[in-house]
């Protein structure tokens, strides 16, 4: 295991203080031999912390999705808006975003594996972040290579304070192993971490959204396990049939199955129920309507989409469409694009970027980010950018023809702060006094002086 950090340090290059790593190595060693994946689990017990370790319900959340239709449908509905936009450099002139380019340097984000295109990364990367909380992704050679999260570990180092003393932790690399394999070491500048829901018992790890949640997911398997055993059970309320105390075990027993027979399940629903002398049935259940089953499972289906920052109504959840009508649905979407997607995309383009930067990095002028204009789900944002700017051109006009200088009123109107504009001393004619400015005109009189009088005439 050292010869593994040894190794690691010596195709990373330069000079990286191995102590915490070999006591974590030597830890892993003494413990498992480096055998068993349940050693990569070590969480504090003593002081220096080595790792914090991975998420263990990242399988179980998984199967929450594949069985739950309001987490299927909240999870699908990010994915498709997450996964649609490209990757582009973007400059920044002054600190302000300007214009998007593309680069060759960018193909690993286009083409991140054979057959693979921006939306199956994208795809992939929101998926692990719900379920897990994290999303980690390495590159090799030109491919991108997804490191699934509950099999990766981040390594950590003590941070000391010159002036003595602990303060915190830094990131030291991350550990990848898969179950009954080798494990594999990388430096932070070789794996991009998407969390956006930073973890609040952990210095690097993400949570996930379904976290808080998990007891809402619980009572909605309820409800829908109540609704299958509902149709089980004929579809009608639960009923107590009382015969008379001479009636023998036997017969009782011969009774039931007949009845079971013919008056149990969906089949047998509403069929007329004939009871021979001395049998007494009693309705000691309520249908659907008199339980208010729908309010009952849409309040929890509104917590969950709520948990995972999409509008109900996004996902046609009946909660949503009780509270409002589609003709609120451009605001549930700008909710959900302004809330929720704009800030994972801004997130994701982050965590990206160094993997995919050219030799010798970026300049502080240019950033990875995202082009977004292609995006089906933002069209009427695009409507709303045309008519802001179509206002900001007129002003810019109005305030050229006003005598500021064309720089100053671009930049005080991209910052929104009048303080920037400068005036070049010159006014439309509007401003100026009649006949002023022109050859042999004629200088106007002073505002001071006054007509002559008859008296005087």
């Amino acid at each position: 295991m050292t010869s593994l950090w040894q190794a690691r340090r010596g195709r990373a290059g330069g000079e990286r203080s191995l102590a915490t790593i070999e006591d974590y190595a030597a830890a892993l060693q003494e413990s498992l031999g480096y055998g068993g994946f349940s050693a990569l689990g070590i969480t504090q017990t003593q002081p220096g912390q080595a790792a914090e370790k991975a998420p263990g319900d990242f399988a179980g959340y998984a199967q929450m999705f594949a069985t739950n239709p309001v987490i299927w449908a909240c999870m699908v509905a990010r994915q498709a808006v997450f996964s649609a936009p490209r990757f582009q450099w973007q400059r920044l002139n002054n600190g302000q975003p300007s214009e998007t380019f593309g680069t060759p340097d960018l193909a690993p984000l286009e083409r991140p594996w054979l057959g693979g295109t921006t939306q199956d990364l994208l795809n992939r990367k929101i998926q692990d972040a719900d379920l897990a909380g994290n999303s980690y992704w390495t590159r090799f050679g030109d491919e991108m290579v997804r490191l699934r999260p509950d099999w990766v570990q981040i390594v950590l180092e003590r941070r000391q304070h010159p002036h003595g003393g602990d303060l915190g932790w830094k990131r030291y690399g991350y550990l990848y192993q898969e179950p009954g394999g080798d494990p594999v070491f990388l430096w932070p500048e070789e794996v991009a971490h998407f969390a956006p829901t930073p973890d609040p018992l952990a210095t690097f790890r993400g949570m996930s959204w379904l976290t808080p949640v998990i007891r809402e997911t619980q009572n909605d398997n309820l409800m829908a396990t109540h609704k299958r055993r509902f149709m089980e059970n004929a579809a009608t309320p639960n009923l107590v049939v009382r015969l008379d105390r001479e009636v023998t075990p036997d017969a009782f027993a011969k009774f039931k199955d007949k009845m079971d027979s013919g008056h149990r399940g969906v089949e047998n629903a509403y069929k007329t129920l004939y009871l021979g002398g001395g049998a007494d049935v009693s309705v000691v259940g309520k249908d659907f309507q008199q339980l208010d089953f729908s309010k009952t499972q849409g309040a929890g289906e509104t917590r969950i989409a709520a948990a995972a920052g999409v509008p109900p109504i996004i996902v046609g959840l009946s909660e949503g469409l009780q509270a409002a009508t589609y003709s609120n649905y451009g605001q549930a979407r700008r909710r959900f694009a302004d809330g929720t997607i704009h800030p994972l995309w801004q997130n994701a383009a982050g965590s990206l970027e160094h993997l995919v930067a050219p030799q010798g990095g970026l300049s502080q002028a240019v950033r990875l980010w995202y082009d977004s204009n292609d995006v089906p789900f933002l069209r009427e944002d695009r409507k709303d950018a045309a008519e802001i700017q179509g206002i900001q051109s007129r002003t810019i006009r109005a305030l050229v023809d006003a005598g500021y200088t064309p720089e100053s009123v671009q930049r005080a109107v991209q910052a929104e702060d009048w303080a920037l504009l400068v005036h070049t001393g010159m006014f439309s004619v509007q401003l100026q006094k009649p006949g002023q400015g022109k050859p042999g005109g004629a200088a106007p009189a002073a505002p001071d002086d006054e007509p002559p009088t008859e008296e005087g005439a």
